[in-house]
């Protein structure tokens, strides 16, 4: 502990020390093992992050009989068929050849000291803690391996705080038919006289109100006084046991991914964990690197790099200034592309989503009042500023060519009094509404205001027929309303300029 290195005894006896501690039934083990347990070397192994869980198959649907039949495909089959066959043949032989090449790879060089490796691990037995089945510890990676794992060739002995047991078993074939039953002493030979029952037997026979004075006094006369241990006790500072690895960082290498850890509050932003993966056993050639992060003030959690395409993912804990959740991009540049995700919950504006793309912005909403749930926005060219170094160039350099929203069906309103798409065009002055459509009917009502019509030659507003189309479905007469048409066109005007300045605080948040 106090210089953090060690040899597989050395680890072994301070973790079967804390897990006796801990109350489990614990021993250390003295055996054999292969060359990659015993040397921690885990270049053959998956990396744990890169495993994929078990996909749970899904129910199909049966089809039902009244289903409508679907077109008849005029293609030739026989030739789709030939074309499928052979595109299962070209990667078939690629698959193989890949597969082949990975096997050789893969398989480890032949160890001149096979099943003559002296290690230590921790065998952990069933009973107590509620543990279900005996299982090993690696004591150099703290992972639990099944007692019938063939990294483990054989065992010698094993021991704890109270005794010492000796392995009378062939081991001919590895660990796999050792049965650790150690109060049998056909099996294990005990070294101590005194209790000849493993530690949950000992301790239940100690807690037994049924045993009689006679019996301990012959126990305690037939009992080895084992020495007092020489180590102190065991003490981790809480400096050390925050940096949790040698100098804060520890670095794992496995089959075509590089694992690093460090400490959190080791790296200035919060980085505590990286994977890098590569295409090639050797280690050369990246394609993707993942970095996990904590403590930081923008919630950063996750971000995923693919080297390959640049392609960025970020995703973000609950808590950032614009409940952003999601962040994927490809540059950083102002007019590149990229979808922003939030928790919507947590915005006023109920924002779910937003895609940009070089010259347009789709917004997308969940469960407002207004019923919108779809915002999108085309921007005409950027005028030529040359903005401050690291700085994002202003917003209001980005004119506004197009609006357009989509709104859910307002079951409080007529259908043609719910709009259902409005599009503002800005530089043409120009604003159509379309409706819901009415049950039964195949168009929907629609009205289109010019805005510059809506002038006299001083300036003054002023509202005719021509200012504003109407089509009402249904119905051949229009509105002529001009009053009405007058104030719409007034509230349509101003939610225009409320609009302009929603997506001008959009760019902003990018």
């Amino acid at each position: 502990l106090k210089y953090q290195r060690g040899n597989c005894f050395d680890f072994s006896v301070l973790l079967c020390s804390l897990l006796v501690g801990a109350g489990y039934d614990a021993y250390c083990v003295q055996g054999y093992a292969t060359r990659q347990m015993c040397a921690l070397d885990q270049t053959l192994e998956l990396c744990p992050l890169l495993r994929k869980p078990q996909e749970v198959p899904k129910e199909e649907k049966k089809s039902s009989k009244y289903r409508v039949k679907p077109r008849p495909d005029l293609q030739s089959k026989f030739e789709l068929q030939q074309e499928a066959k052979e595109a299962a043949e070209t990667e078939a032989a690629q698959e193989k050849v890949g597969r082949e090449e990975e096997k050789e790879a893969e398989e480890p060089q032949r160890d001149p000291l096979a099943g003559l490796r002296v290690h230590a691990w921790v065998l952990v037995l069933s009973g107590k803690r509620d543990v279900p089945e005996n299982f090993f510890i690696n004591p150099f990676t703290g992972l639990s391996h099944s007692t019938r794992d063939g990294h483990f060739l054989g065992v010698e002995s094993v021991w704890n705080h109270r005794n010492y047991w000796v392995n009378m078993q062939d081991c001919c074939n590895g660990c796999k038919d050792l049965i650790f039953d150690l109060g049998d002493a056909l099996r294990w030979e005990i070294m101590f006289s005194g209790s000849k029952k493993p530690l949950a037997d000992a301790e239940e026979e100690e807690e037994s109100p049924d045993r009689g004075r006679e019996q301990e006094e012959e126990e305690e006369d037939m009992s080895f006084d084992m020495p007092r241990s020489w180590v102190t006790r065991i003490q981790i500072p809480r400096r050390e046991f925050k940096s949790r690895y040698s100098q804060g960082r520890k670095v794992i290498l496995y089959k075509k991914a590089k694992l690093e850890k460090w400490a959190p509050y080791q790296n200035g932003n919060g980085l505590v964990k990286r994977l890098t993966i590569y295409a090639d056993f050797d280690r050369t050639e990246v394609v993707e690197v993942r970095e996990w992060f904590e403590n930081r003030q923008d919630m950063l959690d996750v971000r995923e790099v693919n080297k390959q395409t640049q392609l960025t993912k970020e995703r973000f804990s609950p808590g950032h200034l614009h409940a952003l959740k999601a962040h994927t991009y490809m540059s950083l540049e102002p007019e590149a592309d990229r979808t922003m995700e939030f928790y919507s919950e947590a915005r006023v504006d109920d924002l779910q989503k937003r895609v940009e793309h070089a010259n347009e912005m789709t917004e997308y909403f969940v469960g407002r009042d207004d019923f919108l749930h779809l915002r999108h926005t085309e921007f005409g060219k950027r005028e030529k500023k040359v903005p401050l170094a690291g700085t994002r160039p202003d917003v209001s350099s980005w004119p506004i060519v197009q609006i357009k929203e989509c709104f859910h069906r307002n079951p409080a309103k007529h259908a043609d009094e719910d709009v259902a798409e409005r599009i503002f065009l800005i530089p043409e002055g120009r604003i159509r509404l379309t409706y819901h459509l009415k049950k039964s009917y195949m168009t929907a009502s629609k009205k289109e205001f010019f805005k510059a019509r809506a002038r006299d030659r001083t300036g003054n507003k002023v509202m005719t027929p021509e200012t504003c189309i109407t089509y009402q479905a249904g119905s051949p007469k229009q509105d002529k309303n001009l009053l009405q048409l007058y104030k719409m066109l007034q509230e349509l005007t101003e939610e225009e300029e409320k609009l302009k300045r929603q997506v001008q605080q959009s760019q902003a948040e990018v």
